[in-house]
């Protein structure tokens, strides 16, 4: 049973993110911002649960080691039980204020969280305790790399198991590239080169004008390419051009390949970062898409001062197309090109091994040499054109692999919009509601815009975006697969 072997290393880590509740709780008893009693709680329930969990290894054996289906089970679970546990201080929190939080609205607001999507039901966030806004935003950072990539650093009694655990956790078509011998070795890279940018991160905003709180609440919300603020006018809150620089630079930076930067650490050769074709097509789609919508800006006379035109362009479509969702300007009040433009790049634009969601720009690579090779068979049958990405060969099961990714992508977002539209949710609101949270992105259009949040959506409503925010950071398969007859059979 798939289940005796995964309880107990689920267990492992629900204990092990009850201590993460520690953070908060120090902050809110330091700043004594009135959310000091949400936190033992929430922490004694989940690490609780972890343990009941936990003591299955008593029950059914020490010896049992994650067989391949067991990871893809467990990372299942962990993505679905999780923001359970998280949920517990926002309920009790705003439990005892004028207006309680639904198990419905703080499941999202966790999920929304953990898979740094960024979408919100909270009103009012510049009045909430500072320790509520620094556990949303907490939340994202450590979703951000993944909560089983470090899981699979810390916990040796995952043992082999463990490269089950990575392959079904990371993101991107390569996931059996191994950057060091050792599986836990190399998510221990990856979650060093986190930190050691996360810590970047928070100097630069600090010394660009931030409180220190504000400071560390945005730079979990950049790195992890969420989008959470503290503030209900987002990053507008502050401005400031010199901290909208600097978030340009580190969403840029967190909206590559993570690995990459470890192998170029690692072996002192920061010109593979440039070498990159991935890295290059990222950065550049990015980059090259703020420009056009700062001339574009310009020619519709949106805005006059070329300089302002760029640098909000450029901030805003990077945020947008990052899937983080910061925004400075209501954006939707630019010609309708340009929101519906910056939300079509949220699926494409960041790389695999990043934070971000979506395609991701190694898939569109290959599905577009693809498509080049096979308008080339149509004119040269006999020849031999092989898809390369890298300078390295594609194997036919990797092109079979997005295949099967882009189908499943498109029936997603077009089933969950039709379920919307099902409630009589306006088209553009329910289109774009579905595809920034299956992109991890946050914001959408109308309702769900820039300017409002996810408040006015019904339950219902609700819940199928808080499954799009979930089918989208797992990559669909990895959780569809899961209710497929076959998974199940011996």
């Amino acid at each position: 049973m798939p289940f005796l072997r995964v309880f107990p290393v689920l267990g492992a880590i629900v204990m092990v993110f009850a201590l993460t509740l520690l953070v908060p709780w120090g902050v809110s008893v330091w700043t004594h911002d009135g959310a000091e009693a949400a936190y033992p709680l929430a922490m004694l329930v989940t690490f609780a649960c972890g343990l009941l969990m936990r003591s299955a290894v008593w029950a059914v054996g020490r010896h049992l080691e994650l067989q391949s289906r067991d990871g893809i089970l467990l990372v299942g679970l962990v993505w679905t039980l999780l923001p359970l546990f998280a949920s517990l201080p926002l309920m009790l929190y705003f439990s005892g204020t004028a207006s309680p939080m639904s198990f419905t609205d703080a499941y999202f607001e966790a999920m929304s969280g953990l898979t740094t999507t960024g979408a919100t039901v909270l009103v009012g966030l510049d009045g909430l305790p500072g320790s509520i806004n620094l556990w949303r935003c907490f939340l994202q950072w450590l979703g951000g790399m993944g909560i089983l990539v470090l899981a699979v650093a810390i916990l040796p009694m995952l043992g082999v198991g463990g490269s089950q655990l990575f392959r079904a956790e990371a993101t991107g078509p390569m996931k059996d590239t191994k950057l060091t011998p050792r599986i836990t070795e190399t998510a221990k890279g990856l979650w060093s080169v986190y930190c050691l940018l996360s810590l970047a991160c928070v100097l630069a905003y600090w010394l660009g004008g931030m409180a220190p709180l504000d400071a560390w609440m945005h730079m979990f919300s950049t790195l992890s390419l969420g989008g959470l603020s503290s503030h209900d006018s987002s990053f507008g809150y502050f401005q400031s051009p010199a901290l909208e620089w600097v978030a340009i630079v580190f969403m840029l930076i967190a909206s590559c390949n993570f690995a990459l930067y470890f192998v170029a650490l690692t072996k002192r050769q920061p010109g593979r970062i440039w070498r990159d074709a991935e890295w290059r097509g990222s950065v550049g789609l990015l980059v090259g898409s703020g420009v056009f919508v700062a001339g574009l800006l310009l020619v519709k006379g949106t805005q006059s001062d070329p300089m302002e035109a760029l640098r909000m362009a450029l901030f805003n479509v990077i945020s947008i197309g990052s899937t983080t969702g910061y925004s400075t300007v209501d954006y939707t009040l630019w010609p309708v090109f340009a929101p519906l433009y910056m939300i079509m790049l949220s699926g494409i634009a960041t790389s695999a091994g990043s934070t971000g969601a979506g395609i991701k720009m190694a898939r569109m690579v290959i599905l577009v040499k693809q498509a080049r090779r096979e308008m080339r068979r149509i004119v040269h049958p006999r020849a031999v054109h092989p898809v390369t990405l890298g300078g390295h060969p594609v194997d036919n099961s990797t092109i079979f692999s997005v295949l099967g990714f882009m189908l499943v992508y498109g029936g997603v977002i077009i089933g969950l919009t039709m379920v919307l539209l099902l409630t009589d949710m306006p088209f553009d609101t329910a289109f774009t509601a579905i595809v920034a949270s299956v992109n991890n992105m946050g914001p959408g259009l109308n309702e769900v815009g820039p300017a409002g949040n996810f408040a006015g959506l019904t339950d219902f409503q609700t819940w199928v975006c808080s499954l799009a925010m979930l089918l989208g950071r797992l990559e669909m398969l990895s959780f569809l697969v899961l209710f497929t007859p076959g998974f199940w059979r011996k």
